[in-house]
Formats: C-alpha cells, structure tokens, sequence
C-alpha cells in the first residue's frame, strides 16, 4: 500500500499507525508515542472530529504545518484551512466524514495557494484513530508539502485545493517481523487508470508487493 503514497512521511506514518492497530481497525489516541514518530512531528496533526456537528477541530499541530500557514493551528477548524469558500469537490468535510464513518485511511493530493497565487504541492494523510472506544473521535494525519519552499514562513498559505484522492484499502497487517518501519526514499505513485468526478480524480488504493 506504501506505492500510492509519493511523500516518505506519509508511508513512515502510515507504517507506524498500521504497527500500533495490529488486527484492529484502528489503533487507540492513547497508543501514540511522540517520541517513535519524532521525525515526523513538524508535518503531523491530530483533529478531533464531531459528526453530529459535521466539524472537526485540530488539537495538535506541528511546527513546519503551522508555518505553511503562518499561524498557530492548535484549535482552529481543520475546515479554515481550507479557505472561505472551499469548491464542491473539495469539500474537507468528506474527506473527515469518508475516514471517521468507513474507518479508513485516505490519502489527498492538495494545491495550497498564497496571497501572491503562489502555489505548493503538498500530500495530505488522513488515519482514523479510537478514542474511548469511539472510532469517530480522533484522527492522525499529516500534511507534508514535497518540497520547502522560499517564502516558508512569509507568505502563508491561504486557501486548500483537493486535486486527487485515494481510499486506503483495509487490508490484514503483515506479521511484525516483515514489516519496514522507516522507509527510505520516495517510491512512485499508483498508475492505475482514475476515475474522474468533476475536477477530482479518485484513485483506487492497491496492494503494495513491497
């Protein structure tokens, strides 16, 4: 499954939050340990999702997320990321509500946009987590852009765009002693043919032969 994630923060996240659920469907708020995931802490977050609300809000943030948009983050409205008036088929709410009601992880392809209509490629990863026994509570995520750009910490981005998406399949967790925890590079994306809905392209996740 790792091949459809292009980010290595994305897969070294993934790889982890996959560790802890062992055969679950997800893995408990209270497992997480920042200290496993240290080198990934500055492009993660964890939002705390109300569906009768249909809000989330985010509860952690990382140093380098906070600085894509110039702000702190602690406690905003994952929505407001987004921009005012976010375009249908990006709609970040469905991206929450995919993730909290299938208990599946996804991963996005998003554009952010500056003031200036500077743009930045960023991949946004989305794994549900329990919290008291709840599956719609929490989720671990991370929103890594593929590359630093100059104005990092000048000029915040303003506005999301979602241009891809793809819904991790659930599949059985690899015994421990085959699995890769920290990947080193990069690895190509999923070529599979996408489906097209409006300016969205949905992309079927696959099976990693890894």
């Amino acid at each position: 499954m790792r091949n459809i994630m292009k980010h290595p923060t994305s897969r070294q996240l993934h790889t982890y939050w996959d560790r802890l659920r062992g055969e679950r469907s997800a893995p408990e708020r209270g497992e997480i340990e920042p200290g496993e995931i240290r080198n990934l802490l500055a492009d993660s977050f964890i939002l705390e999702t109300d569906p009768a609300r249909r809000s989330s809000a985010v509860r952690l943030a990382g140093t380098r997320l906070c600085a894509l948009f110039g702000r702190e983050l602690r406690g905003s409205s994952f929505g407001d990321l987004w921009g005012e008036r976010p375009p249908a088929f990006s709609d970040p709410w469905q991206l929450v509500e995919t993730v909290t009601g299938d208990t599946v992880g996804v991963v996005a392809g998003l554009t952010g946009f500056t003031a200036r209509d500077e743009t930045l490629d960023l991949e946004l990863l989305l794994l549900p987590l329990r919290h008291r026994g709840k599956t719609q509570a929490r989720i671990l995520g991370a929103l890594s852009p593929h590359f630093i750009p100059t104005w990092l910490g000048s000029r915040p981005i303003l506005r999301l765009e979602a241009v891809s998406l793809r819904v991790l399949e659930t599949v059985a967790p690899e015994p421990a002693a085959m699995r890769t925890f920290v990947d080193a590079l990069p690895e190509p994306a999923n070529d599979a043919r996408p489906v097209r809905f409006g300016y969205l392209l949905v992309h079927e996740g696959g099976r990693s032969n890894a």
